[in-house]
């Protein structure tokens, strides 16, 4: 119930795969792998982020979180 009305609140990109039940990473790899030779071949910019939030929620306090998520 928590995650349902916590998606609906702050919507998340439809490729995410952290903290949220799917199948995993495999999908945004495979997309990373078409992507890499498709912008070398046609000499275009490309910029990849990978973000580890490792123990984020350790390092922000809940009560940030709350105020944070009844200003949403």
């Amino acid at each position: 119930i928590l995650t349902a009305r916590l998606t609906k609140a702050c919507p998340t990109n439809t490729r995410q795969r952290g903290f949220i039940r799917s199948a995993g990473c495999s999908r945004n790899l495979k997309l990373l792998q078409l992507l890499i030779p498709n912008t070398k071949r046609e000499h275009r910019p490309l910029g990849v982020v990978f973000i580890d939030l490792v123990k984020a929620f350790d390092t922000v306090s809940h009560s940030h979180i709350i105020w944070l998520l009844n200003r949403r």
